[in-house]
């Protein structure tokens, strides 16, 4: 390669890359392999996000800056078992609020129901809910 540079180990991404590995194998690399590991490394094709918010600030009374990151988009990862778990916890605990807020409102609608008609189960007991019910259209 003509544009190849005469030595890519000088390059900071490549140095970074390299320093944390065991000394005899950062060595093992040619220059050709260094290039295709810094344009595989440079490509962040699994980087692309569908909500990708970047940006800094800088602190009051200070010469620094604060970056801020917020990413979203589907995860491709495999999940730990931990992560797991808190998923399927979060799933049933999900799942049994809903069924638990549709079944309580199938009650009030049957109760609403039953109550509209004149149906009284036990004499001379109501709940209250039906006479609230009728003072909201009121």
């Amino acid at each position: 390669m003509a544009t190849e540079p005469t030595d890519i180990k000088q390059e900071p991404a490549i140095e970074k890359l390299l320093s944390r590995m065991p000394a005899y194998v950062a060595e093992s690399f040619s220059n050709e392999q260094l290039i295709h590991l810094k344009t595989a490394i440079g490509s962040r094709e699994w980087g692309k996000h569908k909500v990708d918010f970047r940006g800094t600030f800088p602190v009051p009374f200070m010469k620094s800056r604060i970056y801020y990151v917020f990413l979203m988009g589907r995860n491709f990862r495999n999940l730990s078992r931990r992560e797991q778990m808190i998923s399927a916890f979060t799933i049933a605990a999900f799942t049994f609020l809903f069924i638990t807020v549709s079944v309580l409102f199938g009650i009030l609608v049957l109760y609403l129901i039953k109550s509209a008609l004149g149906i009284d189960i036990f004499k001379g007991f109501s709940f209250g809910i039906w006479d609230w019910f009728k003072a909201l259209w009121k």
